[in-house]
Parts: C-alpha cells; sequence; structure tokens
C-alpha cells in the first residue's frame, strides 16, 4: 500500500508512462556521459550518435499520446545526435542540455500529473481504511 495521494485511473496511467520514460531518459543520459567522457580522452565519438538514437527512439513513441511537447523535445534531441558537422565539443553540450530540459519537463509534468489526479479521500473511507490498517 502506497503511502502517498491516491491518484485515478488516468493519472496512475500517466505516472506510469512518466515514470518508464524516466528509465529511458537514464539510459540516455547514460550514453550522452560515456560520449563526453570519450570526447576528454580523445576517442572517436562515431558510434555513440547511433546510440543515442536508438535509445531516444521509445522514448519519443512513448510520450507522444500523452505528453506531446516532452516528446518533441526527444526528438530534437534525436535530431541533435544525429546531425553532422560542427565540433563534437559543442554537440555534447548540446544533448547534455536536452537531456536535462527533458528531465526538468517529466519531473513538471510528474507534479502537474499530482496536482491535477489526486483524490480525496471522503471522512468515511479515511476511517475505514485506518481501522483496517490498525487492526
Amino acid at each position: 500500500m502506497s503511502a502517498g495521494p491516491k491518484l485515478d485511473g488516468a493519472g496512475a496511467a500517466k505516472m506510469a508512462t512518466l515514470e518508464a520514460a524516466t528509465s529511458h531518459l537514464q539510459r540516455v543520459h547514460g550514453i550522452v556521459e560515456r560520449m563526453a567522457i570519450a570526447l576528454r580522452s580523445k576517442e572517436p565519438l562515431s558510434n555513440y550518435g547511433p546510440q543515442v538514437k536508438r535509445a531516444a527512439a521509445p522514448l519519443v513513441g512513448l510520450l507522444k499520446g500523452q505528453f506531446g511537447m516532452i516528446s518533441d523535445q526527444a526528438t530534437a534531441l534525436i535530431l541533435v545526435a544525429s546531425r553532422a558537422g560542427g565540433g563534437d565539443q559543442q554537440r555534447v553540450r548540446s544533448l547534455r542540455e536536452a537531456v536535462g530540459q527533458i528531465r526538468q519537463s517529466l519531473e513538471i509534468a510528474n507534479a502537474k500529473v499530482r496536482e491535477k489526479h489526486t483524490i480525496e479521500e471522503s471522512p468515511k473511507a479515511a476511517a475505514k481504511s485506518d481501522a483496517s490498517t490498525a487492526a
């Protein structure tokens, strides 16, 4: 049993989507940070762009239905990863920035879902649940 506030069905579905998106984003972030380490040690970065694209593509599909704006940010991240030209250092900086923006958007969406979809328990239901947990 969760100790926090209860969510309605739509809120629970949205929270599940946000949690899955957060785990996908963590994977993308890991790849970007490995890319930054490779850049620092003067290793070739040619195989990191496709890795970022493959890791971020499910994120776009996952978010498209309920969180279109965040999905668009993930699409922009994929574009940065696949763009040719420019310096590698600038690309890594842009990818880090994009990951940060998506993470911030996910946190804001999380707070909004909690705000909009929290169910207030009636006093009878609250007393009944307190009595059942005390027994």
